[in-house]
């Protein structure tokens, strides 16, 4: 059976804004991009969007084994797929995809992952990874990567969640993709 998405693709456009940060002694600026996605129809798509697309099937099919075979096959230029390949996606493959990495500085208490964990579970997420330094003076660092795809809530009321956690000093999105 056909899916009434199938033929759907999600493409995002990159819109840029400064934030201005304290670093100790030095100010500085850093750029971030936010990311705005748009659910477009595929034949209202420029032909390099999807030209793009149908490289990225035929890398994952197997039916070509480097880009520059698959943009020979599909009559693209290897520049315009590098430009396009990160910002179109299947909507079914974006949703899969969706991880954040987040730094949590805890105090050293016994059960305290458990109550991060447990934070995280309560949102919806799914936790991949988890890397956890030595106490050192009583607190400990913790990097976890988390699927995001089936939050109940924003990503903010998760970060907010477990910042208002007992015994979390700090919790902070590192990264996401």
């Amino acid at each position: 059976m056909q899916s009434r998405y199938e033929n759907v693709l999600l493409f995002s456009v990159p819109f840029k804004y400064n934030v201005h940060y304290i670093n100790t002694k030095v100010f500085g600026v850093r750029t971030f991009v936010k990311e705005r996605y748009y659910l477009v129809r595929e034949d209202i798509l420029p032909d390099a969007v999807l030209k793009t697309m149908q490289v990225k099937q035929l890398l994952e099919a197997g039916d070509a084994k480097t880009v520059h075979e698959g943009v020979e096959q599909v009559g693209l230029s290897r520049s315009a797929f590098y430009k396009y390949k990160d910002g179109i996606h299947l909507i079914h493959q974006l949703e899969r995809e969706r991880i954040v990495t987040i730094s949590l500085d805890l105090e050293h208490e016994s059960g305290m992952l458990s109550k991060v964990l447990g934070c995280v579970a309560v949102h919806g997420a799914n936790v991949l990874t988890i890397n956890q330094s030595i106490p050192l003076q009583g607190r400990a660092n913790v990097v976890i990567s988390v699927e995001i795809s089936h939050l109940n809530e924003e990503l903010g009321d998760m970060l907010e969640g477990l910042n208002g956690i007992s015994g979390v000093k700090r919790a902070v999105i590192i990264g996401q993709g």
